[in-house]
């Protein structure tokens, strides 16, 4: 296939709804590995037990993970909302985005794991806070300690819990996008708005922009 060929195919409207499927997954694969892997580094350098190839091990393991669960769970987001859309005569529905969410959130998130929980925790402290009442005032960081020792979720509520919070969390950024903490905003602008943008294949698979 030439290169006109192929340019031609990528840019080809009658596919550009399966082509942004492809490209959420690369980039939910690609911002797994940028936020995984620094945070793993430094936890491994810090706290890491055993020698340097184990936490080499431990690190590759932990951002393996991340990365591959978000670039599942953006694949089934965006699948499951062309799937709705088309049940709909190509319209969308408001609904669209928290069952797409829901059901993502489930299949993906649902198995209570370590790096799953940081990541629910995240998204669902993110949705929580955006049924605050909007300030005028600039966000601000207040570090918060905890005592005692943790005790991790039952299970059972945890999947739940997982796929409520990722569920909340396109609903509130496809309809209420200026309810959503900045950080999270761009996380996921990255994630579904950009994975829908592209002009070659540099663009669809190796840069963002």
């Amino acid at each position: 296939m030439s290169s006109a060929m192929l340019s031609e195919f990528i840019n080809n409207p009658a596919y550009h709804d399966y082509l942004a499927i492809l490209k959420g997954a690369r980039n939910g694969f690609v911002y797994g590995c940028k936020v995984r892997f620094p945070h793993a580094l430094v936890m491994a350098i810090l706290f890491g037990r055993g020698d340097w190839l184990a936490r080499a091990k431990t690190i590759f393991r932990a951002t393996r993970m991340h990365a591959t669960n978000l670039a599942k769970f953006v694949t089934i987001y965006k699948t499951m909302m062309l799937l709705q859309r088309k049940a709909n005569s190509g319209k969308e529905r408001t609904a669209d985005a928290f069952i797409s969410g829901l059901i993502g959130g489930y299949l993906v998130f649902g198995e209570r794991n370590a790096i799953n929980e940081q990541i629910v925790l995240y998204v669902a402290s993110r949705v929580m806070a955006a049924f605050i009442p909007r300030a005028s005032s600039p966000y601000s960081n207040t570090p918060a300690g905890a005592k005692g020792k943790p005790v991790p979720p039952d299970a059972r509520y945890f999947t739940v819990f997982a796929s409520i919070a990722w569920a909340g969390a396109l609903w509130l950024f496809r309809h209420r996008g200026e309810s959503v903490q900045p950080g999270m905003f761009n996380s996921m602008t990255y994630l579904y708005n950009d994975s829908e943008r592209w002009t070659d294949l540099r663009t669809l698979l190796w840069h963002n922009q």
